[in-house]
């Protein structure tokens, strides 16, 4: 099965676009040559992910630095690319 998050031509060069997901928020973004869809979570308070104070590797979700614990990671959805649009998918 899969849901459509979004257009691929939608999603910006730098920089991530916020996403409703079933009632939640979704950051999509590009790193490098792959888009990748992260849970809208801060990993140190639960709250909205702003990142003021943490930095995350955008390619694998690790933290960098800041508040949020050691070995803590961006939680990535599964997504697939197909005619123009980035969907998450599930069961497959």
């Amino acid at each position: 099965m899969k849901h459509l998050i979004c257009n691929v031509a939608d999603i910006p060069a730098t920089g991530s676009i916020v996403m409703p997901f079933f009632g939640r928020e979704v950051h999509v973004y590009r790193a490098g040559d792959r888009v990748r869809v992260a849970a809208n979570t801060c990993l140190h308070f639960g709250g909205p992910l702003e990142c003021k104070e943490a930095n995350y590797d955008m390619a694998t979700g690790l933290k960098t630095e800041g508040p949020a614990p050691a070995n803590a990671r961006l939680m990535f959805l599964s997504t697939r690319v197909e005619e123009g649009g980035l969907y998450y998918v599930w069961g497959d």
